[in-house]
Order: C-alpha cells, then structure tokens, then sequence
C-alpha cells in the first residue's frame, strides 16, 4: 500500500509540474485525471491499492499528449455534458460546458408543447442528446454539414434512436430543411467566429475543426444570420430559437433577428459567468416581424 502511495504522490507532484511548465490551464486537475487513465480506474486515487506494472509509461504518453497541449477530452475519448458522457474524436468540435445552459434556457422560456425541436449545426450530438435525455417524448432534428461530426451525432444519440433524426446537411442552402414540419424549438451553437479572430488556445487552435469555428463572413455571423432565417421559416407561432454566440455578439444577433423579422421578445441572456452568450427570439403570428423585446428588455437574466 505504501509502495501504491509513493508512486501516486511522485506521478501527481512531476505530472502537475510538467502540465503547468507546458501552460496548462489546470495542471494538477488534468494530471489526476491523466492518472487515474494510466491507473486503469474510475474510483477516486486515494482509494487505489493496486497500480499497473506499466502505469509509468502509461502515464508518460498520456502526459506527453497533455503537455503537447491535445485536449484532456480528446486523450480520455469522452467529455461530460449535463448528465451525460458524449463520445469525441479527433476531427470534431468538442462540446463546451458554457452549451448546457441552452437546456435549461428551453425549459425555462418556451410556451406550449416540446414535440418537435432541432439541434442546428449538431457537431457531436451533445445538445441533442441532452435534449433527448431531459425532455421525454420530445423527438430531435439534428443538422450538421460534416460527414464526421454527423457521423459521431448518430452514435452519441443512437440510445434514442426512435426520436432523432440526424441529417448531414448545409444551413447555407435554403433547402436543407426541407419536408421538416413545423417545430416548436430550435436550438444552435453555430460557428460564429469571425475570420480574422484566430484562436488563442492552443487547445482550439490545433484540435477544434475551422469549419465548426468560423462562422464565415467578416464579421463570422452568415451561418448564424442562416440559422435565424431558418427559424423563421420553421418554427411555429410562439416557437423559441435560442442560439449560442460570443460574448461581443449579442447587439448584432438580436439585430440579425429584427432585420430577418417574424420574432419578438427578441433578447440576449447570459452564461453562469454573466457574459452575453445567447439570443433567444419567439417566432410571432406577425410575417412582418414585430418589434423587439415587447416587454422592454434586451437582456434576459435567469
């Protein structure tokens, strides 16, 4: 047992040290995470009394990918998201935490029934699947124009296969929704990043797919401005868009909203941290848009 202890306290210590020297957000965090991989175990590192022969050199390759800076997702083959464990693969956006919000921004603002909601620009599938998960009877349309990401959505969501369809399409095209009924909700987290807005994370920089960052455009809002207007085609009276944006984005997206016209109660609402993060617009009965924020708010706070 002792033995166990020492190469545990002498893993964590150089690990940590060598995360933080490469410029790891959270060395010691993902350190016991990468340990705990090595370790072959899920139960916390205090409670181990037993460690592979080749936990060293388990450790070191999955220290030497950290410390390249590969997401901790990427290494582990999964990312949390709500109440779920969603598969990720090199090649794919991987889900960001500041996403999950959007499920509860659905419970807490739509009106009426839930029975039919698409996930825009899908990725993984996590929203999807999270939709899926928390909404019982709710059936789910997730669009993604990669092949690969499409691909990973049918597998992170194919426990509720008999609710989802995932479609490999492309929201440029007006069409790409096309035969699909009347919906209640549509949910997105775009590419929104403008063209010259070059990641700072390394992590991103290297590992995130351009095409689920950029949003095109030189302002990085056509595949945004292309979600609303399919919103707007789609959604029933009353029907809630929440999209996902950056933080500097919200004036520009609400305006987006009232230009394509058909929403009201258009507003901007933010993430835990209290940064402008989603627009949320109602679909009105009126084809010529209504005015904005009907009850005089531009900013929705939960």
């Amino acid at each position: 047992m002792s033995e166990v202890r020492d190469r545990l306290r002498q893993a964590l210590a150089t690990t940590s040290e060598r995360l933080g020297a490469a410029g790891v957000p959270s060395p010691s965090v993902d350190a016991r995470a990468l340990i705990a991989l090595a370790a072959g175990t899920e139960r916390p590192l205090v409670l181990l009394d037993h460690l592979p022969t080749d936990f060293e050199s388990r450790l070191e390759m999955l220290a030497a990918r950290r410390e390249a800076r590969e997401p901790l997702q990427l290494i582990e083959g999964h990312a949390a998201f709500r109440r779920l464990r969603i598969t990720v693969r090199p090649g794919v956006f991987i889900p960001r935490p500041e996403t999950e919000l959007v499920v509860d921004l659905l419970r807490q603002h739509h009106r009426g029934p839930l029975a039919r909601v698409a996930d825009l620009c899908t990725g993984s599938g996590a929203l999807a699947a999270a939709l899926l998960d928390e909404i019982p009877g709710t059936t789910v349309l997730a669009v993604e124009i990669d092949e690969a990401a499409a691909d990973l959505a049918r597998l992170n969501t194919a426990p509720w296969a008999d609710r989802v369809e995932v479609r490999q399409a492309d929201l440029a095209d007006h069409d790409a929704l096309a035969g699909v009924p009347v919906l209640d909700a549509i949910v997105s987290n775009p590419p929104y990043v403008p063209a010259d807005a070059v990641p700072q994370d390394l992590e991103v920089l290297r590992h995130d797919p351009p095409r689920a960052l950029y949003g095109g455009g030189e302002d990085g809002l056509d595949l945004p401005r292309a979600v609303i207007e399919h919103a707007r085609r789609k959604l029933r009276t009353g029907g809630l868009l929440i999209m996902e944006h950056a933080d500097v984005q919200g004036p520009a997206t609400r305006e987006l909203a009232q230009h394509i016209g058909g929403f009201e109660d258009v507003a901007t609402c933010p993430d835990l941290t209290g940064r402008d993060r989603f627009l949320l617009a109602r679909r009105s009965d009126d084809e010529g848009g209504q005015d904005p924020i009907s009850h005089g708010s531009e900013r929705l706070t939960r």
